[in-house]
């Protein structure tokens, strides 16, 4: 959130009480806000262990291939959960594109695009924003692309 105020990028922010992993799912009942409006974000690998970051619908599934391709790499697989904190600086279920260790190449499903606002994790288990998904993009330094099954 710091970032984005720095950035001077308008969101709203969510609180909820958790004091453990919950999956976005269960996030957006607890908030009573709309799944097609709330995001996940994943941080996969390639063998050449290169991290990249896809932010898509909670009840969406990555396509690996698509995934690997928008990224221009041969394959890729997902982080195991045990070095998302090495990696983002970031803990499971309080990942977020913006603000990690390191800039990773980032990708968001482009079906975004066409929501006027997209909610995703604040940066810690509890916390949510909601923001317009081009400000998103722009604060994750990231492009929209087909990433998803289906």
């Amino acid at each position: 959130m710091r970032i984005l105020d720095r950035m001077k990028i308008p969101y709203t922010h969510y609180t909820y009480e958790c004091g453990e992993f919950i999956d976005g799912i269960q996030v957006a009942d607890m908030l009573d806000l709309p799944h097609e409006k709330v995001y996940k974000t994943l941080v996969t690998q390639s063998p050449s262990k290169e991290y990249f970051v896809f932010v898509i619908p909670i009840e969406a599934e990555l396509d690996l291939k698509k995934a690997a391709r928008a990224a221009g790499q041969k394959s890729v697989a997902m982080l195991h959960v045990k070095d998302i904190n090495t990696v983002t600086g970031y803990i499971r279920g309080g990942c977020t594109a913006v603000g990690m260790k390191k800039q990773y190449k980032t990708l968001i499903e482009k079906s975004a695009q066409s929501l006027p606002s997209v909610i995703v994790s604040g940066g810690r288990i509890g916390s949510q924003i909601e923001l317009d998904p081009a400000d998103l993009a722009k604060a994750a330094a990231a492009e929209f692309s087909d990433i998803i099954v289906g």
